[in-house]
């Protein structure tokens, strides 16, 4: 492991890997990637990621564990969202296995990046699929560019596992109903920093409702939302947020602890009916709220300055699986072999 990184005080910032991996697809066809240590595009200026936002990403982790294993979290989930992203924006989907082909390379050149067990920091793998045909007339490109950028991160929650504000916004839509919003893609991030920017310089996140009402509740900022009524697991069920993978894993989860899953729209005064809410998400598994503040309605909505009882354990038990502490039931992770 490299010796001039300070494990336990990373952030969750870009740290510079040794190597990235790339892969291009030209004439229908991908290539083989390949490993290099150059980072910077070589792009026209006319590229269609460029002229047309034609770009999609992805992220997930591999964590050292216990038993000083490197596994990687489900990443063919990944490959198949991403997959899902390049069709919705008329881009060459990445093959599977090329996928993670790419990942594994990205790890084994990147082996000395792999954090120690128990600093709570991981290696996290930034795919990235970009239009690069050259083009000015409206329409999508036919050559595209696969990079897997790896970067070691600390934990989301520096020090411990901890409550977050969040603010009901309704003058930003992130995304229309039948839009973009079930994909992976860069203008979904981009078209919701006017309103998180705002949440951010008042120490609070930022909570998106539905773009036709806003009436029910879509996504925690760039995350998926669950709330706890009860012995029920409830999350959105909208057109327009991302499918998480954190939360269906959590789901699988909360149905083995006992409780009743449900997916559906969810009105914002259902809030009160709670009595733990979250945002999830690969970056912190699980960011639970303390309170829900609606200034245009004057409500507040409070879940307590703690962590409750059932996204603890939902928590804990992912990252059990995660660090091999839990058997792995559900053949979630890949033993890297070194």
């Amino acid at each position: 492991m490299r010796q001039d990184i300070n494990w336990g005080k990373l952030g969750f910032h870009y740290t510079e890997p040794d190597y990235i991996v790339r892969a291009a697809y030209h004439d229908g066809a991908w290539e083989e990637p390949y490993a290099t240590q150059d980072k910077y595009l070589h792009l026209h200026v006319s590229a269609t990621c460029l002229q047309y936002g034609q770009e999609a990403f992805e992220g997930l982790k591999a964590f050292r564990g216990v038993d000083d294993k490197i596994r990687i979290f489900r990443w063919r989930e990944n490959a198949k969202r991403m997959a899902k992203s390049a069709e919705g924006l008329f881009m060459a989907p990445v093959p599977e296995e090329l996928f993670g082909k790419a990942i594994r390379l990205a790890l084994e050149k990147n082996l000395e990046l792999v954090p120690p067990y128990g600093t709570g920091a991981t290696l996290y793998f930034r795919p990235l699929l970009i239009g690069t045909t050259p083009r000015l007339g409206v329409g999508p490109g036919r050559d595209f560019e696969f990079i897997v950028i790896p970067s070691p991160i600390g934990p989301y929650y520096p020090g411990k596992f901890h409550c977050t504000t969040f603010l009901v916004n309704r003058y930003v839509d992130r995304a229309a109903p039948y839009g973009t919003g079930q994909f992976k893609v860069g203008g979904n991030y981009a078209s919701s920093f006017r309103a998180t920017e705002a949440a951010h310089m008042m120490g609070c996140d930022c909570l998106f409702l539905d773009a036709k009402q806003h009436k029910f509740i879509d996504e925690c900022s760039a995350a998926n939302f669950i709330g706890i009524k009860g012995n029920e697991y409830l999350t959105p069920r909208s057109t327009a947020i991302l499918p998480s993978i954190t939360n269906d894993s959590l789901m699988t989860l909360a149905r083995e602890m006992g409780m009743k899953v449900t997916r559906r729209r969810i009105p914002l005064e259902e809030l009160a009916q709670m009595s733990e809410a979250a945002a999830c998400g690969t970056a912190c598994v699980i960011s639970p709220i303390d309170k829900v503040v609606d200034t245009e309605k004057n409500n507040v909505y409070t879940f307590g300055d703690e962590p409750g009882p059932v996204l603890s354990r939902l928590y804990h038990a992912l990252k059990d699986i995660q660090y091999g502490r839990a058997e792995d039931k559900h053949g979630w992770t890949e033993v890297f072999e070194i």
